[in-house]
């Protein structure tokens, strides 16, 4: 994975090479991620969180994006649809999704420099926990929260959310339903967190 890839941004967004993986986040390049947030209106609205693998290098077992990941050199945003299949095994198309733009975020830790180009969009389905299949090398469990208690909570109303679902444990589905914080989510700027959680509430209020 450390070797796949990567197209190249300068801070005008401008291509300007292909590095890998590895180098991108060392050097700290500008590159591309797809990102997709599922939401599902039920009795109430409710958005979708990933439970990252405990095996994943970056972030395990922390709570992050329904589904997301890089975009390869030879792709496009249109094939960021894979990542969903992948993940979370749901088939949707890009002409399902609701674009929500392209977000800019930077995280820089020791060894560590994250500089996306992210290109977010949106889902609305239903029975979203039962259809899911995770890839299980990347994602642990599923689960979801109250929208309006997931806007509060990043807009800084909330310091503690409910969320509810499952984590697969060997063969076994194992319910989660607890309360969780901020420190049990991946650390992208919480400015990348406030702007989603607007954007997504202009479309669906």
């Amino acid at each position: 994975m450390e070797n796949e890839m990567l197209k190249i941004f300068d801070d005008n967004r401008n291509q300007i090479g292909i590095a890998t993986r590895e180098e991108v986040h060392k050097l700290g390049h500008w590159h591309e991620a797809f990102h997709c947030w599922f939401i599902s209106k039920e009795d109430k609205g409710y958005i979708y969180l990933q439970l990252r693998s405990a095996m994943k290098k970056d972030y395990p077992s922390l709570f992050d994006i329904t589904a997301a990941g890089h975009l390869l050199a030879h792709e496009t945003v249109l094939d960021g649809v894979r990542e969903i299949k992948e993940e979370i095994g749901i088939d949707v198309s890009i002409q399902e999704l609701i674009p929500l733009g392209i977000i800019e975020y930077c995280v820089n830790r020791t060894g560590f420099i994250d500089k996306e180009l992210t290109n977010v969009y949106l889902f609305i389905g239903e029975n979203i926990l039962k259809e899911a299949l995770l890839q299980r090398e990347e994602v642990a469990g599923i689960v979801r929260t109250e929208f309006e208690s997931f806007y509060k909570f990043w807009m800084g109303e909330l310091d503690q959310i409910r969320v509810e679902g499952y984590e697969m444990i060997e063969e076994s589905k194992i319910s989660i339903d607890k309360i969780i914080n901020k420190d049990n989510f991946v650390p992208h700027e919480i400015s990348y967190y406030e702007n989603v959680v607007k954007l997504i509430a202009e479309k669906i209020r």
